[in-house]
């Protein structure tokens, strides 16, 4: 009979001491190794990534070259993607109107009201605003002139007149009156328009009214107002495309807003851009968006990303076909030369060219030009038009001299 005997048992290591072991042999053999080699462990890798370096050095260049290459055949494609993805953002849903404007009649029965007795209230509206009236068939009436702030308060005055029913002269003289009291309003009313299209806001009011001005101004056909727009969009979309940051795309929206400002500045000397500084500069315009103002004729060179995009926006807006008629800016200056030319003479009160300047109205001042003198005025006016305006065929100069006398009753 044996005896039972336990088995022999071994010494039991934990993981955690097997770790420690391990970690001991790796610093043991990376020292011995350092102590070889001479280099110390951040020594060696740097050594072995140059060794590498030198020997791909050769097969890196060439993949960045084929990437360059490649870039360089594309980028004129990549260009046309990006300005033509701005175009087409930035297209208006805008007409030009050139010189004229139209009304839309309630009915076509108003027409009568309009035209009066005789035609006496066509002839008291064209004499008040300077503006002729073509009446259309069906519901529809075109008013004309070049000037196109005189066209807007006729449309104004018109649209008035039809609502308040009352059309007769002396109530056609008060509304038109009224109106042109109002031109404040007016341009207001468009800044706050062009300013909510192109998304620009918390600006002074004073730099609101001027920017009004703009659907009021023409460059080489082209309306100041729809040109603005369809830039800011342009130039928000290219900024987009070129994932620019917000900020930027902000200051790229206010220059393009105020690229043209300039040109609404009459009373002083000098170039727009110019004088688009020197307006800007009064309100506390960001120093980036005035240079991009100063830079957007590269009158200077460009300082900022913000320039660039301004210029190549206002390029493309004002460089695609059909967007500037270089004839309505010669077609402007020859009227307004001939209205210019009618006030040069004492006692005229107001001058206006109709009928792209073949016809002549002259309103004068009867306490200044008695009837005996309206006929010589009429013969000087004409022989200074056939000395200095430019015109074809021939000019009917028409004179008006008109008397009023006005009382009250008093009341019983």
């Amino acid at each position: 009979m044996g005896f039972y005997a336990p088995p022999k048992t071994g010494t039991v290591t934990s993981p955690k001491t097997e770790e420690e072991s391990l970690a001991k042999l790796k610093s043991d053999y990376l020292s011995a190794l350092e102590k070889v080699t001479g280099l110390t462990k951040e020594e060696a890798k740097k050594q072995l990534l140059e060794e590498a370096q030198k020997y791909y050095a050769d097969e890196l260049a060439k993949v960045i070259e084929a990437f360059r290459q490649d870039y360089l055949i594309r980028a004129d494609e990549l260009a046309q993607e990006i300005i033509i993805s701005a175009m087409l953002h930035g297209a208006t849903d805008y007409t030009a109107e050139y010189t004229v404007s139209t009304v839309t009649l309630p009915n076509e029965n108003i027409k009568g009201s309009i035209i009066g007795q005789n035609g006496r209230n066509i002839a008291a509206f064209e004499k008040a605003t300077g503006v002729e009236i073509e009446i259309e068939e069906g519901n529809t009436i075109k008013l004309s002139s070049f000037d196109s702030l005189r066209r807007e308060i006729a449309r104004r005055s018109l649209e008035f007149l039809i609502k308040d029913s009352r059309i007769q002269p002396t109530r056609i003289e008060e509304v038109v009156a009224q109106t042109k009291k109002h031109v404040d309003e007016v341009l207001m009313d468009e800044g706050r328009k062009i300013c909510a299209a192109c998304q620009v806001f918390n600006i002074h009011a004073d730099l609101i009214s001027m920017i009004g001005r703009y659907r009021f101004r023409f460059s080489y056909g082209q309306n100041l107002g729809i040109h603005t727009i369809e830039e800011t969009k342009i130039g928000v979309q290219i900024a987009h495309e070129l994932n620019l940051s917000p900020d930027i795309i902000e200051q790229i929206r206010l220059g393009c807003l105020l690229h043209d400002i300039g040109k609404i500045v009459t009373d002083e000397e000098g170039t727009h851009v110019q004088l688009g500084v020197q307006l800007l500069k009064k309100f506390e315009i960001p120093e980036i968006v005035i240079n991009a103002v100063a830079e957007h004729h590269e009158d200077k060179p460009f300082s900022s990303v913000v320039s660039r995009v301004v210029w190549i926006a206002d390029a493309i807006s004002g460089s695609r076909p059909g967007a500037r008629y270089e004839p309505h800016d010669t077609y402007v200056k020859r009227l307004t030369q001939i209205e210019e030319i009618g006030k040069t003479f004492q006692g005229v009160s107001e001058v206006y060219a109709f009928q792209a300047g073949r016809d002549v109205r002259i309103v004068v001042k009867p306490e200044v030009v008695s009837d005996s003198e309206l006929t010589i005025l009429v013969a000087k006016i004409k022989q200074e038009l056939e000395k200095k305006a430019q015109y074809v065929g021939q000019i009917k100069i028409t004179a008006v001299r008109e008397v009023r006398a006005t009382d009250i009753t008093k009341a019983k």
